[in-house]
């Protein structure tokens, strides 16, 4: 007995993502998300927690975006408690683009400190997407406690997150422009000095709040 053709194709779909060959899965992984189907939705998120290449994981993502949130979404909130780092961090990114917040319970505290950098900056663009507006101020305080952390890309990151949710932030920046920790200050004073004028870019920002740190002030005079 023959397989039906669409059998056949999804086999060969399902197949294609475990190619060896990285072009070879990022076109199976195109041809899953132009014709979603239920049955594909474990293997692209399985997929996520050990595929190498990054950009084979964003049309993983964009595949697994095309299915409904109804059936992605619990399976993606599962693999945030993984103790694949990867796994986290891609099931992060993934909700982020699903931007379906009743995944916002999931977006704990552990995860936006996580020890893992990059879970953490997935965690951090996922909350900001994710947050209801009410709990907007606790969320800032919560990434507050990251300022200071990690190189100039993860600050970057926590910088963009906090000046995302707006207005709300500024009490809790203002009060990590005083902290003990000079780490702090700067970073404080950087992401406040980039909302202030995002054209300036982040370099500059640092920068310029290294000098406000150096001089022993955190006054928004120039």
């Amino acid at each position: 007995m023959t397989m039906p053709k669409e059998d056949t194709n999804t086999m060969r779909a399902l197949q294609g993502l475990e190619n060896s060959s990285s072009s070879m899965r990022l076109q199976a992984a195109l041809a899953v998300g132009t014709t979603p189907d239920p049955r594909f939705i474990d293997k692209l998120i399985e997929r996520c927690t050990i595929e190498p290449d990054f950009y084979v994981r964003e049309i993983l993502t964009w595949a697994l975006t095309r299915h409904s949130s109804s059936m992605t979404v619990p399976k993606l909130v599962d693999e945030l408690g993984s103790e694949r780092a990867q796994a986290r961090s891609q099931a992060l990114h993934t909700l982020s683009k699903i931007g379906d917040r009743q995944a916002w319970p999931a977006i704990t505290r552990a995860l936006l400190t996580d020890a893992d950098d990059e879970v953490a900056r997935s965690a951090w663009r996922a909350a900001v997407v994710l947050v209801p507006e009410g709990k907007k101020p606790e969320l800032a305080g919560v990434l507050a406690t990251q300022l200071g952390r990690g190189e100039r890309e993860t600050q970057l990151s926590l910088s963009r997150a906090l000046i995302a949710l707006g207005k709300v932030i500024m009490p809790t920046l203002r009060a990590a422009m005083t902290d003990l920790d000079p780490r702090v200050r700067q970073h404080a004073i950087a992401t406040e000095r980039l909302s202030r004028n995002p054209d300036a870019g982040f370099e500059f920002a640092i920068e310029e709040a290294k000098r406000v740190v150096a001089l022993g002030t955190t006054s928004q005079e120039g």
